[in-house]
């Protein structure tokens, strides 16, 4: 890691909780690598309260920016003084870029995800079919990605209907020619069964033992399968169950490299060299390995 002195800026990322997160290993090795003068570190906050704290301290303080991850998508957008369209659509921001005491949002997780898709599995969602399981700020930020690449049909299939609704309802006028739609899950057999991708964008998967979010026999050998959730000791049984029945199966790793990358190349748009996404997911597989090694010694 570089040596932190008197003109170290400061980025980082806000949530709670953020024993798992990847991202300061990620994006201090990436700064190494392209020489910048900033240090990234974990911004825990318990609350709300905590929250609107830290984004006041912030303003006063050298930060470029933060990413901000569960739970505080959604509430951050307020303690914006200015949010991306497409932040705004999904009703998320989870990068905030500190520009001279103001906070600008923006949503780099949909930007993420067709990166990802593209690099790690050569799908082009154009004209397809897909479905987003949950309907939280994950959801919306792919919701938006996969609207302005003109997908074919996007459904959405979440426990609380009139949650996703509420997503189907602010993402209508921004649709164009894509369909969208909101199932139950006890409706949603058709849906995942017609789909090109499916996507896990729920935490159904992050503790151990937490079973497959769809009937495993609703997956199929032609789909592409996306599980959000990355960095476990375990792999997921949705990624377990997809791999089973032939898909081609990701988990959320590439995603976080990309939208991680992507806040960065945000940040240090000055430079205009894009962030080495390599550097990025190598340092992350890394951090993931010593962890399975450390869990195994306890």
């Amino acid at each position: 890691m570089a040596r932190i002195k008197g003109t170290t800026l400061l980025a980082g990322v806000i949530g709670w909780p953020l024993d798992h997160s990847l991202s300061p290993v990620m994006h201090n090795a990436v700064y190494a690598a392209l020489g910048l003068d900033w240090v990234y570190i974990p911004l825990a906050v318990e609350d709300e309260v905590g929250l609107r704290r830290l984004v006041a301290a912030a303003r006063s303080l050298p930060f470029v920016g933060f990413n901000v991850t569960m739970p505080y998508k959604a509430a951050i957008l307020e303690l914006c003084d200015e949010v991306a369209t497409a932040a705004q659509i999904a009703g998320a921001v989870n990068t905030v870029h500190c520009v001279d005491g103001r906070m600008i949002g923006y949503n780099t997780d949909g930007r993420g995800l067709l990166e990802a898709l593209q690099g790690d599995a050569g799908f082009d969602p154009a004209g397809k079919n897909v479905v987003i399981l949950g309907a939280g700020g994950a959801a919306g930020g792919a919701f938006v990605a996969l609207i302005l690449a003109r997908a074919g049909r996007v459904t959405l299939v979440n426990r609380d209907l009139s949650r996703a609704q509420a997503l189907i309802e602010r993402m209508g006028p921004h649709a164009g020619g894509v369909q969208v739609e909101t199932v139950g899950y006890p409706d949603a057999e058709t849906a995942v069964c017609e789909a090109d991708l499916v996507i896990n964008a729920t935490s159904v998967g992050m503790r151990p033992g937490d079973p497959c979010p769809v009937p495993a026999q609703w997956l199929s050998s032609r789909q592409v399968v996306l599980d959000m959730i990355y960095g476990t000791q375990e792999r997921t049984a949705l990624t377990v169950c997809s791999e089973a029945v032939g898909a081609k199966t990701m988990d959320g790793l590439g995603m976080l490299v990309c939208q991680g990358a992507t806040a960065i190349d945000i940040w240090n748009a000055a430079s205009q060299e894009r962030t080495p996404r390599d550097v990025m997911l190598e340092a992350a597989r890394s951090e993931i390995s010593d962890r399975a090694v450390a869990e195994a010694a306890l």
